[in-house]
């Protein structure tokens, strides 16, 4: 097993491909890094005077803490794209490349080869979220320091105690991990069904973006739907940054996650092994 791990990581970081979702990532924490490092003590001042015209806010306001929340908020809407250029290859690009079907008539079984291709995809989906905790929290805190952490909602303003928010991104980057594997699963599902992986990647994002909205539209026979939704769930990372934190809602979101991607993954293996490999 753990040979047919390393041959299938070895697939997955040859590809030039792979490497997109991590020059994107980097760029991207950059840029917002070097954005409120040039000048974010003036957008922070802007943003938040309305807040200053009802308490006095005294102490450094811009913190890695603040930067990383931002940069979250921001990435993580569009990482599942990045995922899903090498999640629904995963299956695909072995039948375009011709070489499913030798690599079925080698001594292991058909689930065992799925297994190897789904966990080579989870690790590949756990090291591109590591790099981005740390572009995004590390470095953040490295050069921006640390102090509370001030987030405005719509109805409320939650005040963090410094001391108490480190333990909230390990929690926080813990739950977007279980979020993206689930968009992973879904195009390794869909990865089965192609012969080239445009069409899974494309149907991953369709599927996500069409959830996505029927999630945010406040329509009766929608709102029934929502709470099967995986999409309603995946930005829940964000009730660990409140006072007090409601864990029922959070373990709520998980479940609906993992059951998602046992579902997503159980079906693959079904439809796999009992798929005519003509390629």
């Amino acid at each position: 097993m753990w040979k047919l791990l390393k041959i299938e990581l070895f697939k997955i970081f040859r590809r030039p491909r792979t490497y997109i979702a991590f020059a994107a990532i980097a760029a991207i924490i950059f840029l917002i890094q070097l954005a409120f490092y040039s000048d974010g003590e003036a957008f922070l001042q802007f943003g938040m005077q309305s807040l200053k015209e009802t308490f006095d806010i005294n102490g450094k306001i811009l913190s890695g803490y603040m930067v990383c929340f931002i940069i979250l908020q921001t990435l993580l809407i569009h990482v599942p794209l990045l995922i899903a250029l090498v999640a629904g290859d995963t299956i695909a690009g072995e039948a375009n490349m011709g070489t499913l079907r030798l690599l079925v008539t080698k001594p292991i079984s058909r689930s065992q080869f799925m297994w190897t291709k789904f966990t080579a995809t989870v690790i590949y989906t756990l090291l591109l979220l590591i790099f981005m905790a740390v572009l995004s929290l590390v470095v953040s805190i490295a050069v921006f320091g640390t102090s509370d952490l001030i987030i405005m909602k719509s109805d409320m303003v939650v005040i963090l105690d410094n001391g108490d928010i480190l333990w909230r991104y390990f929690a926080a980057f813990g739950f977007a991990a279980v979020a993206m594997i689930t968009v992973a699963s879904l195009a390794f599902l869909l990865s089965v069904f192609a012969e080239n992986s445009i069409g899974p990647i494309v149907a991953t994002m369709s599927i996500v973006i069409l959830f996505t909205i029927l999630t945010t539209m406040d329509i009766p026979l929608f709102n029934a739907l929502k709470p099967f939704l995986f999409t309603n769930h995946m930005l829940n990372w964000k009730g660990f940054f409140e006072d007090p934190v409601n864990y029922k809602e959070i373990f709520k979101s998980l479940f609906v996650l993992v059951g998602h991607i046992i579902v997503f993954v159980f079906l693959a293996i079904v439809i796999f092994k009992k798929k005519d490999i003509l390629s």
